[in-house]
């Protein structure tokens, strides 16, 4: 083995480690760390592509004819249920990544930013694949900001409904949080 190698590993077997408190470090004031909290989240997406007002737009797409290999924009809104007319409480804001050779599944970044009630300028990130032909799937929760920070969890999708316009799915989210 190389020395350098040999010399690196000692070094970082030695150095000696810390706990990790994710507050400010003070000599003065103990570290308490933040409890772990869990939050079971439901709501609707409410996507629409095409018509007077998308929420979802191509922004780029390989030059063949297929759809596959394209990058779709969203700005979609986040209802309390399914109706068009449900109570708004956020929205969902990101890419989505149409990278196979076929369709049928999405890579998904969306940040849920939530504009009312007790989260109301806090947000959770997901980012996953989204096999979209499945009824039910699950996506990852890989971050937050706010009352979310520090998130990780998941979220299971259902299609609610799906026409040649809109697509509405229920999030059902649990989000393990500080």
């Amino acid at each position: 083995m190389d020395k350098t190698l040999i010399l690196s590993w000692i070094l970082l077997l030695c150095i000696p480690t810390a706990a990790v408190c994710s507050q400010y470090y003070s000599e003065t004031m103990p570290c308490v760390p933040k409890e772990k909290q869990v939050t079971n989240l439901r709501f609707f997406f409410h996507g629409t592509i095409g018509g007077n007002n998308p929420t979802a737009v191509p922004v780029a797409r390989a030059n063949i004819t297929s759809t596959s290999n394209s990058i779709v924009v969203d700005d979609a809104p986040l209802t309390v249920g399914p109706e068009p007319t449900s109570e708004v409480v956020g929205n969902a804001q990101g890419l989505e990544v149409f990278a196979g050779r076929d369709t049928t599944t999405v890579v998904v970044y969306l940040d849920f930013g939530f504009t009312k009630g007790q989260f109301d300028g806090s947000s959770i990130s997901l980012f996953s694949r989204n096999p979209v032909t499945q009824k039910e799937r699950e996506l990852a929760v890989v971050g937050g900001r706010g009352k979310f920070r520090m998130a990780k969890g998941f979220a299971l999708l259902r299609t609610y409904s799906l026409d040649k316009i809109t697509l509405i799915v229920e999030y059902n989210v649990t989000v393990i949080h500080y």
